[in-house]
């Protein structure tokens, strides 16, 4: 029986040495290899006996000298330094519990707070289903997710609500250098908080809301089709009111209760090996 190959899959003849021109949508399979022993492997890769292989599967995207997969799907895996929205589900004498959708819940100690907080006293500071925003300090090896709170733009969320979006979308979420989140506030009117995590602070009107969970739900469903942006933004003007104008940065809690709050910066796109403008971070190097 004579078999085709499927739409978007490249040959595997065995003279093919290069990978396809950037431009091509090809999927790759966890373990596949990728041909071009001169790329170094970037995110979504790795490198066994001079050879690179996809870790994920995923849509392949060449950029030379790098070579990067871009996941589909799959769960938050931390990294150090990542942004996270957290959950708090428990309150303890020294330390508050984080569901920040990792495999494993994170601590919170109380040193690791921008309060001074007396033993058995943290719900007074978080109580269980509060949001907040923290960084990803470190990974032991038990499975020990370290996280703080301590640092700009980092703290307790007010108000608002939470959306959830694959991680894999979030450097499509946030744009090249933050365009895609600059556009959804200033269509709508609303306030975003993104965490590396997949999980999406949104505030402002209901209507407001509304539109922003909207987009996101589009971005996170067609994040790996080309035109997204010009579909975002289609949508967005077409629902656009007078007036409509949002700030683009979120104010969070500050260190101290009576102190003005700081703003939370606009998270950068996803870095990848290819740098800072890398894959997947707008309808620029659409996939």
């Amino acid at each position: 029986m004579s078999q085709g190959h499927r739409s978007g899959h490249r040959s595997r003849g065995r003279g093919e040495s290069s990978p396809p021109p950037a431009r091509d949508r090809v999927l790759v399979l966890p373990g596949e290899e990728i041909p071009g022993s001169a790329l170094r492997p970037g995110a979504g890769t790795y490198r066994l006996g001079g050879k690179v292989y996809a870790s994920v599967l995923g849509l392949l995207e060449p950029k030379p000298p790098f070579v990067t997969v871009i996941p589909l799907s799959g769960r938050y895996i931390p990294k150090a330094g990542d942004t996270v929205i957290g959950i708090v589900t428990d309150c303890q004498t020294t330390f508050w519990l984080l569901d920040i959708a990792a495999p494993r819940w994170a601590p919170l100690h109380v040193t690791g707070s921008p309060w001074k907080v007396e033993v058995g006293e943290t719900d007074r500071y978080l109580r269980v289903g509060q949001a907040v925003v923290v960084r990803v300090e470190s990974l032991e090896a038990t499975g020990r997710i370290g996280v703080t709170m301590l640092g700009d733009g980092l703290g307790k969320l007010e108000e608002g609500t939470i959306v959830s979006v694959s991680p894999a979308r979030i450097p499509r979420v946030v744009g090249r250098n933050g365009s895609m989140v600059r556009s959804i506030t200033a269509h709508t009117g609303s306030q975003i908080a993104v965490g590396q995590n997949g999980r999406i602070w949104i505030g402002g009107s209901p209507e407001a809301i509304q539109r922003t969970r909207e987009a996101l739900r589009m971005i996170d469903e067609q994040g790996q089709h080309r035109g997204l942006t010009a579909r975002v933004e289609s949508y967005l003007s077409s629902t656009d009111r007078p007036g409509d104008r949002g700030p683009e940065r979120v104010p969070v809690e500050s260190a101290h209760r009576d102190a003005v709050p700081h703003e939370l910066p606009p998270l950068p796109a996803e870095p990848d090996a290819g740098g800072p403008d890398g894959p997947g971070a707008d309808d620029a190097a659409e996939y």
